[in-house]
């Protein structure tokens, strides 16, 4: 076997450093029967700080325009009624546009805490996704599958960006600034802030009725997006055999009628939008008209009351006009990042649903970091019992020890757990019951990385990375990426695809046959050079040919001096080990051959 010269992952991982997880992916998962805003407040925990600091900046900033009202309505005041209180117009001038300098600096400061904050949240939510997802057990029937985890980490997450960046200053603004305004037009006059007040609540109490269907909406169109992405990453996995079996048109149709129904559900988000902001706007827009009403009539002597002593002057009527629409202003805000919020919840939820069928599914032992070698030593197993799934009954394995550079095949008659068994000894799915050794040392939480470094898994469906194949089989590896090829017979492949070592294959393949996938798995192994590779079924459904040039990159590898176990039901390949490990049939089901 080719000297090691460093730790080495798993041939089928697709980042051979994973990232350590942050604080936030490492937390405890969600309890599902929280209500949404709670799990919302503890998803945004890590940068509420931020949020909060953008928020208090952009109520400074909106703060600052009844000053520079009062300075307009001065020096306006002032040329048109020269008796009563003025200002001149150049410190007019001046004092608004320094205020108006200060209020774009508070702005700009509270768009790039907000923003910086949003972006830093849909990133900590979706490492946290990916590395609960990285961790779970495989094969479990509470798994969450690759669609739903994809869509939820990128279209998904993303939509609680505009909740973080415009609902939160919006919904502060919204809870003081209106309060201010009706506090500053009250020492003008009682009239308006009268108005104010009672135009004011009517805005929140119809976004409240109509938020509360906007939330089962979004939720909705959240499970629609979630769904149409899981279909079409299932009918593009499925392409080859779609075409052959002449199903094509059914597959396009299922597209067309899941798209539709997401086309429904968005269109009724968008419908849901506009009726608040067509609430929102006519209740200002009576309460504006409603207030420049008054005040025109009051300035020309018609209503002589409203104000405290002395009729309306034109400095406090200006004043006012100008407030007004502003008291308003963070109530529109707040109406149009309503829908954020709503979206924002239906994804908090979703969050917590697919970590609680995570966790149900069993995790992984291990933080997925990068391990030591342990090194040549017989890998054995005792008492060891595995539950294919939450509740399923565990199946029971056979005491078993395999020793260095042996090659050893798992049967068994279908059903009897020989997948099972194998991710179990690559420490793919824990186990309820016995343990594990490589020598002295005991798989656990503690050893999973040093575990995995000189382990090869071959599977039975490979996965590819969407990068050109030379990258997809090296995986960041050094070495001979041609001498690992012909080792696992898979030169012709190579050649035989438009561009050679530059195609890209699907996620599963897209462009090679089964066995041909399974060559380019093998081939990450002889280029990882493992000291153990677990192989599962990897000359099922294949041609006899196929299944021959399988088994000599197998043999291959066994001939470097690695360690072969292979789960099979093919004659040739048990042969061609040196013995084989039967598992009995599960419980309730008959021996092979018997009466």
């Amino acid at each position: 076997m080719p000297p090691r010269t460093g730790p080495q992952s798993l041939p089928e991982m697709t980042d051979p450093n994973p990232t350590v997880p942050d604080a936030a992916a490492a937390s405890a998962p969600s309890d599902p029967d929280t209500p949404p805003a709670k799990l919302l407040r503890r998803l945004a925990a890590p940068v509420s700080a931020r949020l909060s600091r953008g928020a208090a900046l952009s109520l400074a900033a909106a703060l600052i325009w009844p000053a520079q009202a009062a300075l307009v309505a001065l020096v306006i005041g002032g040329l048109v009624a020269p008796e009563g209180p003025a200002l001149g117009v150049w410190p007019g001038a001046a004092g608004f546009l320094g205020l108006a300098v200060l209020r774009a600096g508070l702005d700009a400061a509270s768009q790039s805490a907000t923003q910086s904050a949003a972006r830093d949240l849909v990133t900590s939510v979706r490492t946290r996704l990916i590395t609960a997802a990285a961790h779970q057990g495989a094969g479990g029937s509470a798994a969450l599958p690759a669609a739903e985890a994809a869509s939820l980490a990128a279209e998904k997450a993303a939509l609680l960006g505009p909740w973080a960046a415009r609902y939160q200053p919006a919904s502060l603004r919204a809870r003081v600034a209106p309060l201010v305004l009706a506090g500053l037009a009250l020492t003008q006059s009682w009239v308006v802030a009268g108005i104010l007040v009672v135009a004011g609540p009517l805005i929140p109490l119809f976004m409240a009725l109509v938020g509360m269907a906007a939330e089962e909406i979004s939720r909705r169109q959240m499970t629609e997006i979630g769904s149409l992405s899981r279909l079409a990453i299932d009918r593009i996995a499925a392409i080859t055999d779609l075409r052959l079996l002449g199903a094509t048109g059914r597959a396009e149709a299922d597209l067309a009628r899941a798209s539709g129904d997401l086309r429904v559900r968005t269109m009724a988000v968008l419908r849901i939008a506009f009726l608040s902001s067509t609430v929102l706007e006519l209740f200002s827009a009576l309460g504006v008209a409603l207030v420049a009403v008054y005040v025109g009539f009051a300035l020309l002597g018609e209503i002589p009351f409203g104000t405290w002593g002395a009729g309306m002057g034109a400095a406090q009527g200006i004043f006012l006009l100008m407030i007004a629409p502003d008291f308003f202003q963070p109530l529109r805000d707040l109406a149009a990042a309503w829908h954020d919020r709503a979206s924002a919840l239906a994804v908090a939820a979703d969050l917590a649903e697919a970590e609680a069928r995570i966790a149900a599914g069993g995790t992984l032992p291990g933080a997925g970091g990068r391990g030591t070698p342990l090194g040549a030593a017989p890998l054995s197993w005792r008492g060891l019992a595995v539950a294919p799934g939450p509740g399923a009954m565990p199946l029971v394995f056979p005491d078993g020890r395999v020793e260095p550079g042996e090659a050893v095949a798992l049967t068994g008659p279908s059903g009897a757990g020989k997948t099972t068994c194998l991710a179990a000894l690559a420490g793919l799915v824990p186990h309820d019951a016995g343990e594990i050794r490589r020598g002295e040392t005991r798989f656990g939480e503690a050893t999973a990385e040093d575990w995995r470094a000189d382990l090869g898994w071959v599977p039975q469906m490979p996965r590819f990375p969407d990068a050109p194949l030379a990258e997809a089989v090296a995986l960041g590896r050094a070495g001979d990426l041609r001498a690992a090829l012909a080792a696992a017979r898979a030169e012709e492949i190579v050649a035989a695809l438009p561009g050679g070592l530059d195609a890209r294959l699907g996620d599963y393949g897209g462009g090679v046959s089964g066995g041909e996938a399974r060559r380019l798995a093998i081939a990450r192994a002889h280029l990882a050079a493992p000291r153990i590779v677990l192989a599962d079924e990897p000359t099922a459904d294949l041609d006899a040919a196929t299944a021959r040039a399988v088994t000599e990159g197998l043999i291959a590898l066994r001939a470097q001096g690695a360690t072969l176990i292979v789960a099979t039901h093919d004659p040739a390949l048990i042969a061609a080990m040196d013995r084989e490990i039967a598992l009995a049939p599960p419980l309730g089901q008959p021996q092979e051959g018997a009466a």
